[in-house]
């Protein structure tokens, strides 16, 4: 199964070096599991050279059997720990940049306390990312952000919000509170997230742009670069309110106002595979975040 694991990661990866660092191995640890499953098999499968590593045709014909493998491999694990109680064991949880920051310090004290023998390994990458371990199998469910095509996965909402427009203190815009409308932003101060931040796409849907439109001034790679970017008075950005409750927000030089347009502009959802065995800890773990940000909002 780990040979197997290690020849999964390489496809994925297109690459030994991060397909080991993947698989928490050195590169000769995984190259020699990759020439022992070879020699088990009795054929290549991957052609390789200095500038690409390619799948060969055994190669092609194993992969579905050995994602197959692993998955019925981890489903009698998943079924084992479900019989030694609710959330016993490892749960392998994936979260995206713009939402793991800000919610899961309100949560984990209170997972933590209600489920003591969780061991709760957290994965923080963009929603591509994540989707590709979910189908995978390298982790269990994800915290995500929608509207995102989630290509056939389950999901349940945790909560719904809008957005708010960050101003540098002494903008213009700054001396009011109210809420305002997206066509009333001067358009060659707004700046969003690089392409693949799915809060982009979010802003962009909230306020009524094509993702085509040249709107933004600047990009930025991270919600934090960006309030950090609105307090020394470089453009205006927008803010989901999780993270305008944050206290990175509260502690920043930033003028927050509603966006107007109606709401909500994103929902954050749990998501998992339809056939992950283990949906009562699911649904368990998924009442907890509710109550838990519930507490919170209160």
């Amino acid at each position: 199964m780990r040979q197997l694991q290690y020849f999964l990661a390489v496809i994925e990866s297109k690459h030994f070096g991060h397909a080991a660092e993947r698989c928490f191995v050195t590169q000769s640890t995984l190259s020699s599991g990759i020439q022992e499953l070879e020699a088990m098999l009795g054929g290549a499968l991957f052609e390789r050279n200095k500038r690409k590593v390619l799948i060969s045709p055994l190669g092609y014909m194993l992969e579905p059997k050995a994602r197959q493998l692993i998955e019925q491999a981890n489903e009698i694990v998943e079924t084992a720990k479900g019989e030694m109680g609710t959330l016993v064991g490892q749960l392998r949880l994936g979260v995206i940049p713009t939402i793991g920051p800000f919610l899961l310090p309100k949560v984990l004290p209170g997972i933590r306390k209600h489920f003591a023998k969780l061991k709760l390994l957290l994965i923080e990458e963009r929603s591509a990312s994540l989707l590709e371990r979910l189908s995978s199998g390298q982790i269990d469910c994800a915290i995500m952000a929608l509207p995102y095509n989630l290509k056939g996965l389950e999901h349940e909402l945790i909560s719904e919000e809008n957005f708010c427009i960050a101003f540098p203190p002494d903008h213009p815009l700054a001396s009011s509170h109210q809420a305002m409308s997206s066509d009333q932003l001067p358009a060659d101060e707004i700046m969003l997230l690089e392409e693949g931040h799915c809060l982009r796409d979010h802003a962009l849907a909230a306020c009524h742009w094509q993702s085509s439109r040249q709107r933004a001034a600047i990009q930025g790679t991270s919600l934090y670069t960006m309030i950090e970017m609105v307090a020394g008075g470089q453009g205006i950005t927008f803010i989901p309110d999780m993270a305008a409750e944050s206290m990175l927000v509260e502690q920043s030089n930033i003028h927050l106002r509603p966006l107007s347009e109606p709401g909500p502009h994103r929902q954050i959802a749990l998501v998992w595979r339809p056939t992950y065995a283990r949906k009562k800890d699911l649904q368990a773990l998924l009442n907890c975040i509710r109550e838990e940000e519930s507490n919170h909002r209160s």
